[in-house]
């Protein structure tokens, strides 16, 4: 049960009112989607977040593509179990040409890269040069057995370690994507999209809404 009850339309006043127009004018006039209406209780907060979600989620310039941006917001998603985000990207990435396959193998690559974040980064925090010389000894064949091409498979990795504080994957992330052609623009824009929707569910898993 949501500690606080969404904001509806029909409730919203002032600045809220105007950003809910705004949020249906890029959506094409359609339903607002759930979050929004949770977010709409802090009228600062669903201002800053519609705003970063225009520019960095919905966004159709920039050099990721927009389905992209879709994969690497389910990505985020999934990773905090953001239940109401999950769905909405899942149907938006479906829409787009997508699988509901292809959604489970988001999932699945956002998962077995959060379980190399936290083996890489108890090696670095450890400070002993003993786990360094261990094997890794943890399967990770899900990263080249979907059907996303590499680039695809490394942005969702750059994502998810920056958001788990994995420096070691994080850098090792970079420079494999950067070696399969990725831009520096590129992996800014991911990290960008990931920190909005990193932003987003983290309120919602706040207040219960997840």
């Amino acid at each position: 049960m949501p500690r606080i009850a969404p904001l509806l339309e029909a409730e919203a006043q002032d600045k809220v009112a105007t950003t809910y127009g705004r949020i249906k004018e890029m959506l094409g006039g359609t339903p607002i989607p759930e979050p929004f209406l949770y977010y709409g209780r802090v009228e600062s907060f669903v201002q800053d977040f519609y705003m970063n979600f225009k520019k960095f989620v919905f966004a159709e310039n920039g050099k990721l593509d927009v389905k992209l941006r879709t994969v690497i917001a389910l990505a985020v998603s999934g990773h905090y179990g953001c239940e109401l985000w999950i769905d909405y990207f899942a149907e938006r990435f479906k829409a787009q040409g997508g699988s509901d396959a292809h959604v489970v193998e988001v999932l699945a690559i956002a998962s077995t890269n959060a379980m190399y974040n936290s083996f890489f980064k108890f090696r670095d925090l450890s400070g002993s040069d003993v786990f360094s010389g261990m094997p890794v000894g943890l399967r990770a064949h899900t990263f080249m057995g979907t059907s996303f091409d590499e680039k695809t498979v490394e942005l969702i990795n750059i994502a998810i370690s920056n958001l788990n504080a994995c420096k070691p994957c994080t850098s090792g992330h970079v420079s494999k994507a950067r070696d399969l052609g990725a831009s520096d623009e590129e992996l800014l824009e991911a990290v960008q999209c990931a920190s909005t929707m990193a932003s987003g569910c983290a309120f919602l898993k706040a207040i219960g809404a997840a």
